[in-house]
């Protein structure tokens, strides 16, 4: 699936209550943003933002951070969230590789919901399942490790369960096929799911924790 170019991507982004500027000025202090101490849950690679804002009106006692690299797709994000008026959302574009120096212990759950697969086997470092990737993880996570990750891509997930199940995490829950899973699993779909879902592809899943 591809994206078009916004043109006016720097002014809509500048213009957004959602998009935080400066999230360096907020490590260690996301909860003073909120206003509120809930548990904060972070997707890296939020696309147009339809998952995280469809989780935030979900959830309002839950708080969502959405942070994407492409300026275009965050544009386009904020233009879908700016007449929901949902408190307990915002937005960052960025490197996910500069989390660690957006939060603090902070972070309850990540969200990697059809990250770019990488599947040629000298890109696997840029894979966020890669160990580099969990190291940083462990940084921002509060207390409790635990990630959620789908895909449809058979080579992300099975590197994917091989670095976690390494790393000590634990599976709670693992769905082959998804959408046809007996389980209820709660599953709110990514605009990329929402396309899949029409050419019938199977979508892999997998909830991990660690609790230490």
């Amino acid at each position: 699936m591809r994206y078009n170019v916004v043109k006016d991507a720097d002014k809509i982004m500048e213009n957004s209550e959602y998009l935080v500027k400066n999230p360096k000025d907020y490590k260690g202090k996301w909860a003073m943003l909120f206003g509120n101490n809930n548990p904060i849950c972070l997707e890296l690679g939020m696309g147009r933002g339809s998952f995280i804002i469809e989780m935030a009106k979900n959830h309002p006692d839950v708080n969502y951070i959405g942070l994407e690299l492409d300026k275009s797709q965050t544009a386009t994000a904020v233009k879908n969230v700016s007449s929901k008026k949902l408190k307990n959302l915002k937005m960052i574009c960025a490197n996910a590789q500069s989390i660690v120096d957006f939060f603090g212990k902070e972070i309850d759950t990540i969200y990697l919901t059809f990250s770019e697969p990488w599947p040629k086997k000298q890109d696997e470092k840029k894979r966020f399942t890669h160990e580099s990737y969990l190291k940083l993880y462990d940084r921002i996570f509060r207390k409790n490790k635990h990630i959620i990750l789908k895909t449809d891509n058979k080579i992300l997930f099975a590197s994917a369960m091989e670095s976690l199940s390494k790393y000590w995490y634990v599976f709670d829950k693992v769905s082959l096929d998804l959408h046809n899973d007996e389980r209820r699993i709660e599953n709110v779909l990514t605009d990329f799911e929402k396309q899949y879902f029409k050419e019938h592809r199977k979508i892999y899943y997998v909830d991990a924790s660690f609790k230490g």
